[in-house]
C-alpha cells in the first residue's frame, strides 16, 4: 500500500517499531519515554494512514497483523539506515542548509534568545528558518520524542534518561517600575518592596506566587499581587501607567527598559537565580546538524544573558 508522502511523519514509525518489539502499548511507552495516550494516539494515526489495524489485542499483548509482519522488517531497516546516515554525516556546510527549526520556548525566552540567534543564522545559515512554539513543561519529553520540536529552552525541569539537557545560563531577577515612580530615585528597601502593589505573570489564574517560599524562608509575608496576567509585556504596560512593581528576569527587564520609559532596580532580598536549560532527545545527540544547532542556540543565549551595564540599572 502506498502512503501519501505529504502525510508521513517518520516519528510514527518509531512508535510502530516499539509496539512490535515491546509487544504492547505500555511497554512501547516506557521504551520511548512517552505516555500511553501519546503512543495510542500515534498508533491511531498510523492505522488511518495504512488503512489497517496493524496490531490487535490478544490478552495482554498486541499481536501484529499480517500487514505489519510483512512490512516491519523494512520499517526497521529504514530506521536503522537513517540513524546510520546521520551518524556518518560528520561534516556539512551550514550555509547550504534549507530547513525549519522548531524551538519550544516561552515569551520571555523568545525576547531574550531569538534576536542574537536570528542574527547568527542570518550570517552563517541564511536558509534556516525558525518556528517558536510553546511547549507545556509536562509535555516536554513527549514533544521532543515525537519530533514536534527540535529543542526546548526552559527553566530547569526533571526529565527522563532519553532527554538530554545542557545548562545555558543563570538568570537573576530584578524589579521594574515607571521612571517617575516614588521609589525610582533610590535603592529599593525591603519594606517598600512589600508595601507596594505587584503585578504577577502566570499562565494559571490560581497559580501561587512562585517566590512565596523564598519570602517565607527570609521571614517575609506575601506580596500584595493585585493583578495576574499572562504576558510580561502586558504587565510592563500596566506598570508603566501605575505605581505597580513587576519582578521578572533581569535580561528581559533590561530589554523592556530600552523600549519603554521604565527603570530597573535590584531586588532588596537575595533570591536564587533562575537556571535556564536547553533540552533535546538523545536520538539526535550525535546528529551533526542538530549539534551545530545546539551550539548556535548556546552562543546566542549566553550572549544575550551576559550581564551588561546599563544606565537605567540601580
Amino acid at each position: 500500500m502506498a502512503l501519501p508522502s505529504s502525510r508521513l511523519d517518520l516519528n510514527l514509525f518509531r512508535v510502530m517499531d516499539a509496539v512490535f518489539e515491546q509487544g504492547g502499548i505500555s511497554g512501547a511507552a516506557r521504551h520511548l519515554h512517552l505516555s500511553q495516550p501519546a503512543v495510542s494516539h500515534a498508533l491511531a494515526r498510523l492505522r488511518r494512514l495504512w488503512g489497517d489495524p496493524l496490531f490487535v489485542r490478544q490478552g495482554n499483548h498486541m499481536v501484529p497483523t499480517e500487514l505489519t509482519r510483512r512490512v516491519i522488517g523494512e520499517v526497521q531497516a529504514h530506521l536503522r539506515g537513517l540513524q546510520s546516515v546521520m551518524a556518518q554525516a560528520e561534516t556539512f556546510d551550514p550555509a547550504a542548509l534549507s530547513m525549519t527549526v522548531r524551538l519550544g520556548m516561552r515569551d520571555v525566552l523568545e525576547a531574550i534568545t531569538l534576536p542574537p540567534l536570528m542574527a547568527r543564522l542570518a550570517e552563517v545559515a541564511p536558509g534556516v528558518k525558525v518556528a517558536s512554539v510553546r511547549v507545556p513543561r509536562d509535555a516536554l519529553a513527549q514533544a521532543l520524542t515525537l519530533g514536534e520540536v527540535d529543542l526546548v529552552i526552559d527553566r530547569q525541569w526533571r526529565v527522563d534518561g532519553r532527554i538530554k539537557g545542557e545548562r545555558l545560563a543563570d538568570e537573576s531577577l530584578a524589579v521594574i517600575m515607571r521612571r517617575d515612580h516614588p521609589l525610582a530615585a533610590r535603592p529599593m528597601a525591603v519594606d517598600a518592596y512589600f508595601a507596594g502593589k505587584h503585578v504577577m505573570v502566570s499562565v494559571q489564574p490560581d497559580q501561587p506566587d512562585p517566590l512565596q517560599s523564598v519570602w517565607a524562608a527570609l521571614g517575609q509575608g506575601a506580596r500584595d499581587v493585585f493583578l495576574r496576567c499572562q504576558h510580561y509585556f502586558s504587565a510592563a504596560n500596566v506598570v508603566l501607567h501605575s505605581d505597580a512593581l513587576l519582578t521578572l528576569p533581569r535580561t528581559y527587564a533590561e530589554e523592556l527598559a530600552r523600549s519603554l520609559p521604565l527603570v530597573v532596580r535590584e531586588l532588596p532580598l537575595p533570591v536564587p537565580p533562575i537556571t535556564i536549560w536547553m533540552y533535546w532527545h538523545a536520538d539526535r545527540d550525535a546528529n551533526p546538524v542538530h549539534r551545530w544547532l545546539r551550539d548556535s542556540v548556546c552562543i546566542g543565549a549566553r550572549q544575550a544573558m551576559a550581564p551588561p551595564s546599563h544606565s537605567n540599572r540601580a
